[in-house]
Protein backbone atom coordinates (compact mmCIF):
# COMPACT_ATOMS: atom_id res chain seq x y z
CA UNK A 1 0.00 0.00 0.00
CA UNK A 2 1.19 3.75 -0.98
CA UNK A 3 1.71 6.04 2.01
CA UNK A 4 0.14 9.78 1.21
CA UNK A 5 2.87 12.72 2.41
CA UNK A 6 -0.07 15.56 3.71
CA UNK A 7 2.81 18.14 4.34
CA UNK A 8 2.10 20.22 1.23
CA UNK A 9 -1.21 20.39 2.90
CA UNK A 10 0.18 21.84 6.17
CA UNK A 11 0.93 24.84 4.11
CA UNK A 12 -2.70 25.92 3.22
CA UNK A 13 -4.91 24.04 5.35
CA UNK A 14 -5.46 25.57 8.92
CA UNK A 15 -7.01 23.35 12.01
CA UNK A 16 -7.31 19.79 9.93
CA UNK A 17 -4.33 18.39 11.10
CA UNK A 18 -6.68 16.14 13.30
CA UNK A 19 -7.88 14.86 10.31
CA UNK A 20 -4.63 14.08 8.40
CA UNK A 21 -3.67 12.29 11.68
CA UNK A 22 -6.34 10.45 11.38
CA UNK A 23 -5.56 9.76 7.98
CA UNK A 24 -2.02 8.33 8.75
CA UNK A 25 -3.74 6.28 11.56
CA UNK A 26 -6.08 4.40 8.90
CA UNK A 27 -2.94 3.36 6.79
CA UNK A 28 -1.44 1.60 9.43
CA UNK A 29 -4.43 -0.26 10.85
CA UNK A 30 -3.28 -3.33 9.02
CA UNK A 31 -0.10 -3.64 10.85
CA UNK A 32 -1.67 -4.93 14.42
CA UNK A 33 -4.73 -7.07 14.46
CA UNK A 34 -5.27 -8.63 18.11
CA UNK A 35 -7.61 -8.63 19.72
CA UNK A 36 -10.01 -8.95 17.45
CA UNK A 37 -13.40 -6.12 17.63
CA UNK A 38 -16.13 -5.37 15.73
CA UNK A 39 -17.78 -1.89 15.88
CA UNK A 40 -21.75 -1.25 15.26
CA UNK A 41 -23.98 1.33 14.57
CA UNK A 42 -26.90 0.99 16.39
CA UNK A 43 -28.63 3.59 15.91
CA UNK A 44 -27.79 7.46 14.35
CA UNK A 45 -26.61 8.12 17.82
CA UNK A 46 -25.57 5.21 19.35
CA UNK A 47 -22.31 2.62 18.77
CA UNK A 48 -21.18 -0.18 19.69
CA UNK A 49 -17.47 -1.74 20.09
CA UNK A 50 -17.14 -5.37 21.24
CA UNK A 51 -13.80 -6.80 21.77
CA UNK A 52 -12.98 -10.68 21.67
CA UNK A 53 -11.23 -10.76 25.48
CA UNK A 54 -11.50 -14.61 25.83
CA UNK A 55 -9.31 -15.34 29.33
CA UNK A 56 -9.29 -11.87 30.49
CA UNK A 57 -10.46 -10.81 33.50
CA UNK A 58 -12.45 -7.24 34.23
CA UNK A 59 -8.84 -6.49 36.48
CA UNK A 60 -6.82 -7.24 33.65
CA UNK A 61 -8.07 -4.69 31.63
CA UNK A 62 -7.78 -0.30 31.50
CA UNK A 63 -9.99 1.36 29.57
CA UNK A 64 -9.41 4.88 29.34
CA UNK A 65 -10.94 8.15 27.11
CA UNK A 66 -8.54 11.36 27.03
CA UNK A 67 -9.30 13.92 24.01
CA UNK A 68 -11.29 11.66 21.90
CA UNK A 69 -9.13 8.45 22.03
CA UNK A 70 -10.65 5.40 23.70
CA UNK A 71 -7.51 3.41 25.09
CA UNK A 72 -7.83 -0.04 25.77
CA UNK A 73 -5.30 -2.15 27.43
CA UNK A 74 -4.83 -5.38 28.69
CA UNK A 75 -1.96 -6.96 30.61
CA UNK A 76 -2.26 -11.01 31.31
CA UNK A 77 -0.26 -12.23 33.76
CA UNK A 78 2.52 -15.59 33.55
CA UNK A 79 1.02 -18.90 34.13
CA UNK A 80 3.88 -20.06 36.10
CA UNK A 81 3.50 -24.14 37.08
CA UNK A 82 1.29 -25.02 34.39
CA UNK A 83 2.06 -26.63 30.82
CA UNK A 84 0.32 -26.78 27.82
CA UNK A 85 -0.04 -29.05 25.18
CA UNK A 86 -1.65 -26.45 22.88
CA UNK A 87 -1.77 -22.60 23.70
CA UNK A 88 -4.06 -21.39 21.07
CA UNK A 89 -5.64 -18.94 23.22
CA UNK A 90 -3.85 -15.70 22.94
CA UNK A 91 -3.49 -14.06 26.16
CA UNK A 92 -0.61 -11.58 25.19
CA UNK A 93 -0.85 -7.67 26.53
CA UNK A 94 -2.48 -5.33 24.51
CA UNK A 95 -2.97 -2.05 23.45
CA UNK A 96 -5.88 -0.78 21.20
CA UNK A 97 -6.57 3.02 20.49
CA UNK A 98 -10.23 3.97 19.09
CA UNK A 99 -10.31 7.77 18.12
CA UNK A 100 -13.59 9.19 18.97
CA UNK A 101 -15.71 11.78 17.11
CA UNK A 102 -16.51 15.06 18.80
CA UNK A 103 -19.72 14.83 21.14
CA UNK A 104 -19.08 10.75 21.49
CA UNK A 105 -18.71 9.81 24.95
CA UNK A 106 -18.51 6.64 26.43
CA UNK A 107 -21.82 5.44 28.48
CA UNK A 108 -20.52 2.19 30.05
CA UNK A 109 -18.51 -1.21 29.50
CA UNK A 110 -19.28 -4.58 30.46
CA UNK A 111 -18.14 -8.32 30.07
CA UNK A 112 -20.42 -10.25 28.00
CA UNK A 113 -20.22 -13.91 26.83
CA UNK A 114 -16.09 -13.21 26.25
CA UNK A 115 -16.61 -10.10 24.83
CA UNK A 116 -16.17 -6.72 26.24
CA UNK A 117 -18.69 -4.71 25.02
CA UNK A 118 -18.28 -0.58 25.41
CA UNK A 119 -21.18 1.21 24.60
CA UNK A 120 -20.59 4.65 22.88
CA UNK A 121 -22.83 7.44 22.23
CA UNK A 122 -22.93 10.84 20.52
CA UNK A 123 -24.66 13.66 22.33
CA UNK A 124 -24.51 16.88 20.62
CA UNK A 125 -25.04 19.97 22.92
CA UNK A 126 -27.70 22.24 22.75
CA UNK A 127 -25.59 25.21 21.74
CA UNK A 128 -24.30 23.05 18.23
CA UNK A 129 -27.43 21.55 17.38
CA UNK A 130 -29.44 23.38 14.37
CA UNK A 131 -31.68 25.86 15.16
CA UNK A 132 -34.53 27.56 13.40
CA UNK A 133 -33.61 31.63 12.85
CA UNK A 134 -36.89 33.89 11.82
CA UNK A 135 -36.33 36.69 9.84
CA UNK A 136 -36.97 39.76 10.40
CA UNK A 137 -38.91 41.54 8.08
CA UNK A 138 -40.06 45.19 7.37
CA UNK A 139 -43.51 46.29 6.71
CA UNK A 140 -45.02 49.27 4.82
CA UNK A 141 -45.60 51.55 7.49
CA UNK A 142 -41.96 50.99 8.69
CA UNK A 143 -40.24 52.34 5.21
CA UNK A 144 -39.14 55.68 4.70
CA UNK A 145 -39.06 57.36 1.70
CA UNK A 146 -35.63 59.07 0.39
CA UNK A 147 -35.80 62.36 -1.11
CA UNK A 148 -34.55 62.44 -4.15
CA UNK A 149 -34.20 65.08 -7.03
CA UNK A 150 -35.40 64.27 -11.23
CA UNK A 151 -32.23 63.40 -13.05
Amino acid sequence: MRTVDFSPLFRSAIGFDRIFDLAEAAQRVGEESYPPYNIERLDENRFQISVALAGFRPDEVDLTVEQNVLTLEGRKGDKEGRTFLHHGISTRSFKRQFTLADHVEVKGARFEDGLLVIDLQREIPEAKKPRRITIGGSSQGNLTQIESEAA
